[in-house]
């Protein structure tokens, strides 16, 4: 389990974090979302000990990572895969991390072929590419058989049998009642990934929800109706709690009506339906009217 308590740091005259608690629990596999200049690194950073709280503090079991007798055995890190010698080789570079904790080199060899990483286990770091380089960096993080993982970005650069693979092992790893906190931008991947949804913005907690909750809370449901007679259709539903938009001529996009009743209005009024399509909002769409006000770099949208 990772406990935030009050945490907050300062970087000079600018707050990166402030006053930021939450608890992520084993079992289940938290995502932690927020746009960039957010805080979510710098609150990954202070979980494992590489900067110093301004306030407040983080545990993981209780313990302050600095405390812990045998980091890499109790957590499994991913936050910048380039953190590597580029001289030594995949292996190398995992047995020089596995002496520091006396691990052996069968869990070695068990971690390269755990990652996909045996046909260039001999090859220097330095050579990997992006891909190669973030599954040499998993590998690191498994080393120790953690019971806590803490991966940032971990799909970056990734094919997609990569990115499958990652999916599918964080989860099996939640199933073993393993904690872990997943970081991504990617909004797809996270919303078949996460059950637990942490979202940062401007250095604050702005949403601790389940994934459905969290989607439930900040999205509509919409149904999408196509009708020759969309007027006639738009005057039957038509209610102060009934929001309609209409796209194209014979289209009606409907907030605030079930499909069902929809349907049964159109039958009743003798409305023709060629298309009634109820859609459920996303995690991006979530994400998205959650931290509209805290982008700090904004794109500018074309026209």
């Amino acid at each position: 389990m990772i406990t935030a308590e009050g945490l907050t740091k300062r970087f000079g005259d600018k707050t990166a974090v402030q006053d930021v608690s939450f608890t992520i629990r084993p079992g289940s596999v938290t995502g932690f979302l927020g746009p960039n200049g957010a805080g979510k690194s710098t609150t990954m950073r202070m979980i494992v000990g590489l900067d110093r709280p301004t306030a407040g503090r983080t545990t993981i079991d209780g313990v302050e990572y600095r405390r812990l007798p045998a980091p890499l055995t109790h957590v499994g890190v991913l936050l910048d895969a380039k953190a590597v010698h580029t001289g030594r080789t995949a292996r190398n570079h995992l047995r020089a991390m596995a002496a520091t904790h006396g691990i052996g080199s069968a869990r070695v060899d068990e971690v390269i072929d755990l990652a996909g990483l045996t046909p260039v286990a001999r090859k220097r770091a330095g050579k990997f590419s992006l891909g190669m380089g973030q599954r040499l960096g998993i590998a690191s993080a498994l080393l120790g058989d953690p019971h806590t993982l803490i991966l940032d970005e971990p799909v970056n650069g990734l094919d997609p049998e990569g990115v499958r693979w990652v999916r599918q092992f964080v989860r099996h790893a939640a199933s073993e009642g393993r904690t872990v906190l997943l970081s991504s931008h990617l909004m797809s991947e996270m919303a078949q990934t996460a059950d637990h949804v942490i979202v940062m913005g401007r250095g604050r907690v702005l949403a601790d929800a389940s994934l459905d909750d969290l989607v439930r809370a900040w999205t509509a449901n919409t149904v999408r109706v196509r009708t020759p007679q969309a007027a006639a259709l738009a005057e039957a539903v038509s209610h102060a709690d009934v929001e309609i938009v209409s796209t194209e001529p014979d289209l009606l996009e409907i907030v605030g009506l079930p499909a069902s009743r929809i349907g049964d209005i159109a039958a009743d009024r003798g409305i023709p339906l060629h298309e009634l399509t109820p859609t459920t909002g996303s995690l991006e769409d979530a994400y998205l009217a959650l931290t509209g006000d805290s982008v700090e770099y904004r794109t500018k949208e074309i026209a």
